[in-house]
């Protein structure tokens, strides 16, 4: 299906990434991946201009065309109590900034059904306390895809993807960790990898603008206290 397709993953050397990275080469698909880990990836931070302006090129320089983007790189995650200025600005260049950066710098070379997926978070309708920097950068990039959706209306379809908890370990949990999730078990990176490979492919041709939250159900159960067994500790 992805057959000498050109791909683009951004943090893309563990976890969820690699595993989206490890899905596309499976199917033929010409993978470049940039990642501030050591590799033989593109290595380089995304937050710079200059970075992902050099990538651009490299990629281009081998390639006359780019049929997929994943923007799945991690943000920083810290709270009001601690986040500085700087680190705030350093997670929304990471999160919303660079994939933004990134589709622009490669818009003139998108192939015909090209397809971009941009990982966002659960965390983008919900939150724990002391997450903004994190909290704010996955909501940007989940409306960051429905508008670019619309503006490359005709030249690529755009969705986004909201992950809930993804054991990147792929640990097994039991007991509450697992039962809080209607689907009664922790998620792993194949779970978004499949959703993702889907999203790329003609089958999900008339879906575009679209955000599918992954999370086993996790945020659609309503919590009170004292019912089905939830209970509130004041700590």
């Amino acid at each position: 299906m992805f057959k000498n397709k050109v791909v683009i993953i951004t943090g893309g050397a563990n976890g969820i990434g690699r595993c989206i990275a490890d899905e596309f080469r499976k199917q033929g698909a010409i993978v470049s991946v940039i990642d501030k880990q050591e590799g033989e990836h593109f290595v380089g931070d995304i937050s710079r201009k200059e970075v992902l302006e050099t990538f651009a090129s490299e990629v281009l320089s081998k390639h006359n065309k780019v049929d997929i983007i994943i923007n799945n790189a991690l943000p920083l995650m810290k709270g009001i109590d601690e986040c500085s200025y700087e680190e705030f600005q350093y997670a929304l260049n990471v999160g919303v900034t660079a994939p933004f950066y990134l589709v622009k710098l490669f818009m003139p070379h998108l192939a015909e059904g090209a397809s971009i997926v941009n990982i966002s978070s659960s965390r983008d309708r919900m939150s724990q306390p002391q997450t903004e920097s994190y909290t704010a950068a996955k909501g940007g990039i989940a409306a960051l895809t429905h508008a670019l959706a619309v503006s490359l209306s005709g030249r690529a379809r755009v969705n986004s993807i909201s992950p809930g908890w993804i054991d990147t370990a792929y640990t097994i949990y039991e007991g509450p960790d697992a039962t809080q999730q209607p689907a009664g078990r922790v998620g792993n990176p194949m779970d978004i990898a499949n959703m993702v490979l889907f999203l790329c492919s003609d089958k999900a041709g008339f879906i575009t603008g679209e955000n599918i939250c992954i999370d086993g159900g996790m945020t659609r159960q309503m919590i009170y206290h004292g019912d089905n067994g939830w209970v509130l500790e004041n700590i």
